[in-house]
């Protein structure tokens, strides 16, 4: 009996190895190419959330830091000044979800906007992106992305400039440029990311030389899940999938309760996030079934306004993104994750 015990205890460390083999088993070829630092407010519009489960089930890509950013004050969904701190707290729980503790360093940015555009936040997530960036001892690209406000990349350039260097960043904001899109129905000119913090965003267009990759409010706008898919194709993956689907429920119950009826799609605007990084083409990595301009940088004022500007680096402008791609690779992923 004590030997059919023992033989039990044994295996029971083996049943763990296995079950997370079964899981790698299907990308067991894929290696990383890429380094990944993510920043959002991750308090905010969940369509955050969507992006970070996106991005810890993609093989692919090598995650150096996870960054919950703050909202901008009296944020409508969440008005208290903790936004970063809660932003954590959201980080935390989804890893504990899809069960991988421990395997990815999750750092808080600052509560609080720039006080002007010269002086740092010197948060811990700032320091970090400094510190990855400025790495000799790896070749591989590192990108950061960035579905917030630009607080804490602006704080590490302000910090140390010389990560412009050292990496790309792509982000998620922006309203539309009038030659490229017209605006939507009921449009304000303050478009939300950037509204977050118009003084990182000053500093990041108006003075950085990183280079940049930006996805403007038309092109984010692109990104719907229809509520059927979110049923159907989110919702049976286990307790990550029903975690996603309430979080949408909730904001869908909410609105309603003003008499704001959202329809049957939900824009997932953080999620091309994933599709430029992740979902790069084979050989000659690029987004290449995305499409940009390349234009010169804008000056941001400080109403967070586009104005010209005649010697603004270049930038990459996407105005039409991969839906097709991003999402099915995503449904793909949560049902490989759950089937094993």
């Amino acid at each position: 009996m004590k030997k059919y015990m023992l033989g039990i205890l044994l295996a029971i460390p083996f049943i763990g190895i296995a079950q997370e083999n079964s899981w790698n088993s299907w990308h067991k070829e894929i290696r990383p190419r890429m380094r990944v630092m993510i920043d959002n407010d991750y308090a905010g519009d969940p369509d955050g959330l969507f992006q970070l489960v996106h991005h810890l089930l993609s093989p692919s890509i090598e995650i150096k830091g996870i960054i919950g950013s703050h909202l901008k004050p009296g944020d409508g969904f969440d008005s208290s000044d903790q936004t970063a701190t809660h932003a954590v707290e959201n980080i935390n729980e989804v890893i504990d979800l899809l069960n991988l503790d421990d395997k990815f360093p999750v750092y808080q940015g600052s509560n609080s906007g720039l006080k002007n555009i010269s002086t740092p936040n010197e948060s811990a997530a700032a320091k970090a992106i400094v510190k990855e960036a400025m790495r000799t001892d790896v070749n591989s690209p590192l990108y950061l992305i960035c579905g917030g406000g630009l607080s804490e990349i602006a704080s590490a350039y302000l910090l140390e400039p010389k990560i412009a260097e050292k990496i790309i960043l792509i982000w998620i904001g922006g309203t539309e440029y009038s030659d490229m899109a017209t605006p939507p129905p009921g449009y304000t000119t303050l478009e939300y990311n950037t509204g977050i913090d118009i003084k990182a965003a000053q500093v990041i267009f108006n003075s950085s030389t990183i280079p940049l990759w930006q996805v403007p409010r038309n092109a984010y706008r692109e990104t719907l899940m229809s509520y059927a898919e979110l049923k159907t194709r989110v919702q049976p993956a286990g307790k990550i999938g029903a975690y996603l689907v309430e979080k949408i429920e909730a904001i869908i119950k909410m609105t309603n309760e003003y008499e704001i009826y959202m329809g049957e799609t939900y824009i997932m605007g953080d999620n091309p996030l994933v599709l430029l990084t992740a979902l790069q083409s084979s050989f000659e990595a690029d987004p290449s079934s995305s499409f940009y301009e390349i234009k010169q940088a804008p000056l941001i004022n400080d109403e967070g306004v586009y104005e010209v500007n005649h010697s603004g680096r270049n930038i990459r402008v996407y105005h039409h993104l991969d839906n097709r791609l991003m999402f099915e690779d995503f449904y793909g992923k949560l049902q490989l994750f759950q089937q094993n």
